[in-house]
């Protein structure tokens, strides 16, 4: 097997603040390719059919007849760094599935999801002509929804290692 040399938590927070819109799967590819890490396109997709890694999103491109591309968040990066790192280490792709890297990134499409709902609320009650109090009510509500659904993630996160890190020492003491 021919060393690789996986991201540091450094580099790792470099790319996330640098492509915090997303990044499509072939320059994801392309951080990892000069460092012997092995993964094809087919290995990518793999990987996200099997919910390791988030899907992506469309993205219009400029211009007429441009289409569109697909995206993937960047934590993807993180993620694969986390998959090889495990898979060097000898765990097979079902022991990853098992563990919290595959509840991840549940958690972080719930949360994006969550998002994207209480944004889209948020510009739905700025353009309409609710009175005064009314929308102070429903502005309050929203608020306390995004409290919520931050609080929930957290507990779902924290929930989610406690319960896959005893599923990984039962298979450390095998």
């Amino acid at each position: 097997m021919e060393p690789m040399d996986l991201l540091d938590p450094d580099e790792i927070a470099r790319i996330e603040r640098e492509n915090a819109g997303g990044l499509p799967a072939s320059a994801i590819l392309e951080i990892f390719r000069p460092r012997g890490v092995r993964l094809s396109e087919a290995t990518f997709r793999k990987y996200v059919q099997a919910g390791l890694l988030p899907r992506s999103r469309r993205v219009g491109r400029k211009g007429k007849h441009q289409g569109s591309l697909g995206l993937y968040p960047v934590e993807a990066v993180r993620r694969i760094n986390v998959i090889k790192r495990m898979m060097a280490e000898g765990h097979t792709l079902e022991d990853i599935k098992k563990s919290f890297v595959f509840h991840r990134n549940h958690i972080d499409q719930v949360e994006r999801d969550l998002g994207g709902l209480l944004d889209g609320l948020q510009g739905e009650l700025g353009e309409r002509a609710f009175g005064g109090e009314h929308r102070r009510s429903l502005e309050a509500e929203l608020a306390t929804l995004r409290q919520r659904a931050q609080d929930l993630v957290r507990d779902v996160a924290r929930l989610g290692s406690a319960v896959t890190a005893r599923e990984d020492e039962s298979m450390s003491s095998q």
